[in-house]
């Protein structure tokens, strides 16, 4: 299915770069572009997607962060320059495997939120087309 969308997505855009109908094709193709991005459907499709934005957008940097403030503290704690390095690196270790987990999250949820998109606007095609 997401072949199909693919496809039909690059035709439309190549013949609306590619064609030679001029302006006035042009503003009929738009015309119906925008009634099928202003539909409901499509428009909380768009409500998923920025929520989801949002949300992974702040995840991974708050990850990050986090890491940072703890190899910090590490580096800065008491004892001889060669146990804060020591303590830095255990922390550091420890908090490249929680940015490297939150970055598959942020991914993962990512590729699940456009395979739902895709599958929901397919959905949406067919059941306008009749269910075909």
């Amino acid at each position: 299915m997401r072949g199909k969308a693919g496809l039909v997505v690059g035709l439309a855009i190549g013949y609306v770069l590619g064609t030679r109908a001029g302006r006035e094709r042009y503003e009929q193709i738009k015309t119906q572009w925008l009634k099928v991005w202003n539909l409901d459907p499509v428009q909380q499709q768009v409500g998923k997607v920025k929520d989801f934005a949002t949300s992974a957008a702040m995840a991974l940097p708050t990850t990050l962060w986090d890491s940072a403030v703890k190899v910090t503290k590490a580096a800065s704690s008491k004892g001889t320059p060669g146990q804060k390095l020591d303590a830095a690196i255990d922390v550091t270790k420890d908090q490249a495997d929680d940015v490297g987990r939150a970055a598959k999250t942020t991914a993962k949820a990512a590729k699940d939120a456009v395979d739902d998109l895709i599958d929901d606007a397919t959905d949406s095609s067919s059941a306008g087309r009749g269910g075909a």
